[in-house]
């Protein structure tokens, strides 16, 4: 991909750069003699994977070691957080955590296993992901398919990555400001939900632009609509929920990195100050644009505050439009 071409150039570059300025590579390769595991709760394939490489990419190059993806799907990626809540707090496992499991899974499930606050080493967050309202090409824009759900209650299905997921509650919320019903049809993860919504089998899907922009270029999805202020530069094409007549319709996916509880705070320190030089590189922060990703606001401060602001405002959220926990 084109990320490996960039990497792998400023890898030349910082080659020389290192010689002149201490860095955090200058220290011991990290963690000493074992790979390290960043669990991913989505499955294979959708935008998970893209902000996991970057994460991942970014810490072997400043960090040495081995640095990989392990998924674990399932359990509204509840599976996957009480794998990382319950590992052995040395450095060898991260976590690509998400608003799904700190903000909506220990909401919208009765015993989600882990807690979202105490649970964890928070190290930072990791990017905020655009995404959009996807449909099947058949629907030619918002309009036509919110009119055919009011028309046939239930007839018309959309796709999401998982009961209580960011997609699920969302397209709740939707249903609920267009006055229409619609079907929900989940999937464990956001690839099998765009297949079938590609094939025709669901209408829509809730997806990360990451993980669907080249099916739109290609014909094989149709974006209704975004969740906005303004229209992206990624999809100056695409309408937002507000010219739709939806205001303050505005929402974004975020992404972070935690640890296990009780990580020693120096193996934390250096896995976020990596982070931290690695999102500052104007070539990865180029590549993320093209992704529809946002660089983070590093800190664990920062990332704290904003679980337990989303915790709140979905609770709100969760109240108005009758989601009750399973």
């Amino acid at each position: 991909m084109a990320y490996g071409t960039i990497t792998r150039r400023r890898a030349v570059l910082a080659a020389g750069a290192s010689l002149a300025a201490p860095s955090v590579r200058a220290q011991a390769p990290y963690p000493a003699g074992q790979s390290v595991a960043l669990v991913v709760a989505l499955a294979p394939g959708g935008a998970s994977d893209v902000i996991g490489r970057i994460v991942t990419q970014g810490l072997q190059e400043r960090l040495g070691g081995t640095f990989f993806l392990e998924h674990r799907t399932g359990g509204s990626t509840s599976i996957a957080a009480r794998h990382v809540a319950r590992a052995r707090p040395d450095g060898s496992t991260l976590f690509l955590g998400s608003v799904s499991t700190f903000a909506l899974t220990p909401l919208t499930m009765r015993n989600p296993g882990y807690d979202p606050i105490n649970d964890f080493t928070h190290i930072t967050q990791a990017c905020d992901s655009l995404f959009l309202l996807a449909a099947n090409p058949r629907w030619p824009s918002l309009e036509a398919l919110l009119d055919a759900a009011r028309a046939r209650p239930e007839s018309i299905s959309y796709a999401t990555w998982g009961i209580g997921t960011t997609s699920h509650l969302w397209m709740e919320d939707l249903c609920r400001r267009a006055g229409v019903r619609m079907l929900h049809v989940p999937y464990a993860g956001s690839p099998p939900a765009m297949i079938d919504t590609i094939a025709g089998r669901t209408d829509c899907l809730p997806a990360l632009l990451a993980a669907c922009k080249g099916h739109m270029e290609a014909g094989r999805l149709r974006g209704l609509a975004v969740p906005t202020a303004t229209r992206p530069p990624q999809l100056p094409d695409v309408p937002t929920f507000i010219e739709k007549g939806f205001p303050d319709f505005v929402s974004t996916v975020w992404y972070s990195v935690q640890g296990p509880p009780g990580m020693p705070a120096p193996i934390a320190a250096r896995i976020r100050d990596a982070l931290a030089e690695h999102f500052a590189d104007p070539a990865v922060q180029a590549f993320m644009a093209t992704q529809g990703m946002l660089p983070p606001e590093i800190g664990e401060g920062p990332l704290l505050a904003r679980i337990r602001r989303e915790l709140a405002l979905h609770r709100e959220l969760m109240a108005r439009s009758g989601v009750e926990p399973s």
